[in-house]
């Protein structure tokens, strides 16, 4: 992940139209009414073998709103926590004042790259509207039409020229160094445990929620193993965001969580299973990252059949992630510490493991011989003819069917679990993909 793009401008000048259209979705509210877009929605853009995380802001008023103050804000905390802004403009507009007026903040708020998108221009005869947007001072000015998908590729290209480089990943995991991410929502004591685990003040330790705004990279050696430590700024819920700051720390935690291997999902042991310990978790799991629950705070929990109880409640509020180890610790004392350790290690060889073909398809013949394949009101019965693992980091199988659409959910996670039952993938998702074996073949 190579940066946050923020997209700024006006009112009604197409700013969410793009943000679906370089994310793909349509999460983003279009309608003619100026104004629409308050909150900020992030999404992740991947182009040319690079993907990035763009964000749409809500519109700056040229005149006073009920809610321009809060809009500036937004925007002004978007220039200065970002990579780089997409400034859109209306080509059929022309420059207006308020443009100017943005187009100054822009330059007032922060050496950050600025490229211009002159937007609802649907045909190359109206490019020539397009040079109006020069007299704003900036450099790159590329005509789109967001709507029909006009110039985005070249919009995508000036902004990976001006985006840092991805870190490789042979870079980035020299001498079998392990990344790990501490996540969690704020005051759950991810710095805390950063200084524990490195015997050091690297991390400002506050009780102060969302002390940490960016990630802070840090390498140390345990027990001969290297680490690389990226302690994040804790998440919140929306509505309690202070600002912006805090939004953008939330959406650099979700890039932490990219660039790791393992991610420790940190939570209070007396406010465990929030709705941002699941969102957490979900990201850790579409990213294919392995990942353990810690829950912090445990020398503050007395009383009898604690950990079975809180055991139960983590199994049935985030089941999505029943794989995964919990380990009760606290940050205070240091309980756990080795254990963390030594359970990152763990998974990060079980997200590397993989089965041999042969072994693979010999044990999916026995295993699935005794149980009722998937069909449907045609008659047709799902056949797996075999099997293999594609990829490690995460563990990814390819089956190979007569009919992927007979593949039910339920069926495709009763695989998953009869492969955790083949080989220990503790603490690692598994992914499974199935596909139709063409006729002859």
């Amino acid at each position: 992940m190579s940066g946050i793009v923020a997209i700024a401008g006006r009112p009604n000048v197409g700013k969410s139209s793009l943000f679906n259209r370089l994310t793909e979705t349509k999460n983003a509210i279009v309608d003619d009414m100026p104004g629409v877009t308050r909150d900020r929605l992030y999404g992740e853009v991947n182009y040319g073998g690079r993907s990035f995380y763009v964000i749409d802001t809500g519109g700056i008023y040229g005149e006073d709103t009920a809610f321009s103050t809060g809009i500036k804000a937004h925007v002004d905390e978007a220039v200065r926590e970002c990579d780089a802004v997409i400034f859109m403009l209306d080509g059929h507009d022309g420059v207006t004042g308020s443009d100017e007026e943005i187009a100054e903040f822009l330059r007032r708020a922060g050496n950050k790259p600025v490229i211009v998108a002159v937007n609802k221009l649907d045909d190359v005869k109206h490019d020539d509207l397009a040079n109006d947007a020069y007299t704003l001072g900036f450099e790159n000015v590329i005509p789109i039409s967001a709507l029909h998908k006009r110039g985005i590729y070249e919009l995508l290209d000036a902004v990976l020229e001006v985006l840092p480089e991805d870190i490789p990943d042979e870079d980035a995991n020299e001498d079998g160094e392990i990344r790990i991410v501490i996540a969690g929502k704020p005051n759950v004591g991810k710095s805390s445990l950063l200084n524990k685990m490195i015997g050091s003040e690297r991390s400002l330790v506050s009780p102060v929620a969302g002390t940490t705004r960016d990630p802070v990279d840090t390498r140390t050696e345990i027990d001969g193993q290297r680490f690389r430590i990226i302690d994040t700024a804790g998440l919140r819920r929306r509505a309690k965001f202070d600002g912006d700051l805090e939004y953008y720390s939330f959406v650099r935690t979700l890039s932490a969580v990219d660039r790791s291997d393992v991610a420790l999902l940190l939570m209070d042991a007396r406010e465990p299973c929030t709705d941002q310990d699941k969102r957490i978790a979900s990201h850790v799991v579409q990213k294919g990252k392995g990942i353990i629950i810690v829950i912090n705070k445990w020398d503050l929990i007395h009383g009898e059949n604690k950990a079975d109880e809180l055991m139960k409640k983590i199994r049935d509020d985030m089941p999505f992630i029943n794989y995964a180890p919990v380990i009760f610790a606290s940050a205070l004392n240091g309980r756990g510490l080795k254990k963390i350790t030594d359970t990152v290690k763990t998974v990060y060889m079980n997200r590397q493991k993989r089965i041999a073909t042969n072994i693979l398809n010999r044990l999916m013949r026995d295993v699935l011989a005794f149980d009722r394949l998937p069909s449907d009101r045609k008659g047709r019965t799902l056949k797996v003819y075999y099997c293999s693992q594609a990829e490690s980091e995460p563990p990814t199988f390819i089956f190979f069917v007569n009919t992927p659409e007979l593949v039910s959910t339920g069926f495709e996670n009763h695989v998953k679990n009869k492969l955790r039952e083949l080989e220990d993938f503790t603490g690692t998702p598994i992914r499974t993909f199935w596909r139709g074996r063409e006729k002859g073949n």
